[in-house]
C-alpha cells in the first residue's frame, strides 16, 4: 500500500508502477519475485485440542442447570489506564453436565 508524496491520496498499482488517481503522480514499483512452494515441501500441522480433563474440577453451582461441579480456568490480564498499571484475575467456569460457561472477575 502506497500513498502519494504530493497529495497524500492512495496510489493504485499499474503496469508502470504506482499511480495517483487524484494528481497523476507516478513512481516505479520495486520488483517482487513470487515463488510457489510445491505441495511436497509442505509439512503437516497437527492440531492438539485442550481436553477438559486437564482442567481443575471445583464445586461451583451452575446458574443454568444447578449442577454443583464445574471446570475452572484462571486467566490474568494486565493493562494500563491513565498511566496506572492494572492487573486482574478472571476465573472462567464450565459446567461438567450441561457445558454452560460463566465468568467471575
Amino acid at each position: 500500500m502506497k500513498f502519494c508524496d504530493m497529495c497524500g491520496s492512495y496510489m493504485e498499482m499499474t503496469d508502470e508502477g504506482y499511480s495517483c488517481p487524484r494528481c497523476g503522480y507516478t513512481i516505479q514499483a520495486d520488483e517482487i519475485e513470487v515463488r510457489r512452494i510445491k505441495d511436497s515441501q509442505v509439512e503437516a500441522i497437527h492440531v492438539v485440542e485442550k481436553r477438559e480433563d486437564d482442567s481443575l474440577r471445583v464445586n461451583r453451582t451452575c446458574p443454568r442447570c444447578g449442577h454443583n461441579e464445574a471446570f475452572r480456568h484462571v486467566f490474568m490480564t494486565s493493562g494500563e489506564h491513565a498511566g496506572v498499571k492494572q492487573e486482574r484475575i478472571i476465573e472462567r467456569y464450565k459446567c461438567t453436565k450441561c457445558f454452560h460457561s460463566w465468568t467471575q472477575s
